[in-house]
């Protein structure tokens, strides 16, 4: 935020349940008419990860509040306001999948079809298909070095905050809706491969040696 203000901007911080259309309208309605809204970044996210079994209803809710449910508010109370940008920090794990992340996947899944159905009505959407990013944040910081270890393995190294900025820059310049901006580590990806450990999408990437088991147990991608 000081770097925005250093620049001129006037930054003002508000609390909202974006998930609640009442408390996201009445925010909205709070917003000056002289400096109208003009783009949405949504990048809320929880994690709550466990086998398929595990996944009570309230389980299944606190990971779909945070992602899908305030990604279909924001779409629903913005779509006549004359945005140029509605961005929706999804990840990787809804096109890849990920071990014991059903729930996070599914949510992640709504955000990139989100982003499809506001294109097809030639609305403003790109919804971003993240990998990990590096360093503490509120839905990474519990994650310790056999974990990054895990993902990297998985041949999606995580990526740098300068990084991630950069591949957000550029994801803004096209008019694609739904972009997977990842890192990839093809020697690692070679021997995910070869275990028969490798997600469909990626498969055509590499070239596993011949006779590799044809099995795929993703790694978690918490993006």
């Amino acid at each position: 935020m000081a770097e925005l203000a250093a620049q001129g901007a006037e930054v003002t911080v508000e609390a909202c349940d974006t998930a609640d259309p009442a408390a996201l309208a009445a925010l909205l309605a709070r917003i000056p008419a002289d400096r109208p809204l003009r783009g949405v970044v949504h990048t809320a996210g929880v994690l709550d990860d466990g086998v398929l079994a595990s996944l009570t209803p309230e389980r299944l809710d606190t990971v779909l509040r945070a992602k899908a449910a305030s990604a279909l508010a924001l779409h629903h109370a913005t779509r006549d306001a004359g945005l140029t940008a509605f961005v929706l920090f999804s990840s990787a794990a809804g096109l890849l999948g990920g071990a014991g992340q059903a729930n996070y996947a599914a949510a992640n899944t709504v955000l990139d079809a989100l982003a499809q159905h506001r294109h097809a009505q030639g609305l403003p959407a790109t919804s971003l298909a993240w990998t990990l990013w590096a360093g503490d944040s509120g839905m990474t910081g519990g994650l310790g070095e056999d974990d990054i270890r895990r993902i990297a393995a998985s041949g999606l190294p995580a990526i740098t905050a300068e990084q991630g900025l950069d591949l957000l820059d550029a994801a803004l310049t096209t008019d694609e809706p739904l972009l997977a901006p990842l890192r990839l580590d093809t020697a690692a990806l070679r021997t995910a491969g070869g275990a028969g450990l490798l997600p469909v999408l990626l498969r055509g990437l590499v070239r596993p040696p011949p006779g590799a088991p044809s099995r795929r147990a993703p790694a978690a991608h918490p993006g």
